[in-house]
């Protein structure tokens, strides 16, 4: 795994359903994206997605975030049915995602980005939200960068702040999409110790990422997609084997 190591520990064991897709489909004019997806993502379970370019995920991130709505099928977060809810809605009642583009507000500062997603999407005030967002700073890597105007960051640091925001809105569901792209080795492995830490808290992460290494290293699951279709569910050593899969995502014929 070039370098990472499992952060599995031997009796971690995810419990029953926090989140569910149900027969998820979603298309643009004649362009199916998704078809008939169904899927489910236990409490402080690591769920790792993967598929080629326009296999559908970011649509499916989409559609649980309520950035997209559905043609069919519902979405279920922790016993509540998603459907009608809107997107800022679904932030205040604990989905975070993150997004492949970085999107912070550039003339704010790192700091404020994380004190608006703290009030907004996590509910927290004063003296509280101060202390959150200052941890979760410190936590991601840009403590030393609070005061600067997020428009101004590198890119990493701006994936960084990626992260930051959802956690400052207190998710029980992070959605990652790629999230480790353009990382050093160095730097996917404090990503992926971090992840670690977040679902042994409890939190619930589905994770899309091209970067293999980082997210076999802490996914409980892995799901491959393939035009918006499931190929594959289950462990990731025993997804990665599949032979549809090592067509499809690794073009190996066998």
């Amino acid at each position: 795994m070039a370098g990472l190591t499992s952060t599995h520990p031997e009796s971690h064991a995810p419990g029953v359903a926090l989140f569910s897709a149900k027969n998820l489909s979603k298309s643009f004019g004649a362009l199916r994206v998704t078809h008939n997806l169904s899927f489910e993502a236990k409490r402080g379970e690591v769920l790792g997605v993967l598929g080629p370019n326009g296999a559908g995920k970011t649509t499916v991130f989409n559609l649980i975030s309520g950035d997209l709505t559905p043609d069919e099928g519902e979405i279920v977060l922790d016993g509540r049915n998603m459907a009608g809810v809107p997107s800022f809605k679904r932030a205040t009642q604990g989905i975070g995602r993150t997004y492949q583009i970085p999107r912070p507000y550039a003339q704010m500062s790192t700091f404020e980005n994380l004190l608006v997603s703290s009030i907004f999407a996590g509910q927290l005030r004063g003296q509280q939200a101060y202390e959150q967002c200052a941890a979760i700073l410190d936590e991601c890597g840009l403590g030393d960068k609070a005061n600067r105007l997020a428009g101004a960051l590198t890119l990493l640091d701006r994936k960084r702040l990626e992260l930051a925001r959802a956690l400052a809105g207190k998710p029980k569901l992070l959605l990652l999409d790629e999230i480790a792209g353009g990382l050093t080795e160095g730097e996917a492995g404090a990503l992926v110790a971090l992840i670690a830490r977040l679902r042994d808290r409890g939190v619930t992460i589905i994770w899309i990422e091209h970067v293999l290494h980082a997210v076999m290293a802490v996914a409980d699951r892995m799901m491959v997609l393939s035009f918006g279709e499931k190929i594959a569910e289950g462990k990731p050593d025993d997804v990665m084997k599949d032979p549809e899969v090592r067509r499809v995502y690794m073009g190996i014929q066998e």
